[in-house]
């Protein structure tokens, strides 16, 4: 059994700001633990724009707090994700949010992240895999 707060990762290698400056993430389960999914809560600041492409995993997202606009940049479709809104990108759909408040989620990913990853310049994270 594990048993960790967000808090205590904090400033640990399982926190992770992205170079582009928009986003910080807090990886409370990683692939190290084995378990075939990852788990984070990510802060995406107000006033920011980040275009994203899974294109190596499947993920899942909760809204806890604050407000973003989710583009489909696939189709052009637009959402308004507030508290309690899921979405999932079950497709590897290529996507933008533009964040109105600062926007707080509960993220999980499948194949699970090591805790490195960064988005590259097409908005997509590496498959990097654990060293056995």
């Amino acid at each position: 059994m594990i048993v960790r707060s967000f808090k205590e990762i904090e400033g640990t290698d399982r926190h992770v700001k992205a170079a582009s400056g928009t986003w910080e993430s807090k990886r409370i389960v990683l692939a190290k633990e084995k378990v075939g999914f990852s788990v984070h809560e990510t802060i995406l600041y107000a006033g920011t724009e980040t275009s994203m492409w899974y294109a190596n995993h499947i993920e899942a997202v909760v809204c806890v707090e604050g407000e973003a606009e989710l583009t489909d940049d696939e189709t052009g479709r637009k959402y308004t994700i507030t508290p309690g809104t899921m979405y999932l990108l079950d497709g590897h759909e290529r996507h933008t949010m533009r964040i109105k408040e600062d926007f707080r989620c509960i993220c999980v990913f499948n194949p699970p992240v090591t805790g490195r990853e960064d988005h590259d310049e097409n908005g997509v994270y590496p498959l990097l895999t654990e060293e056995v």
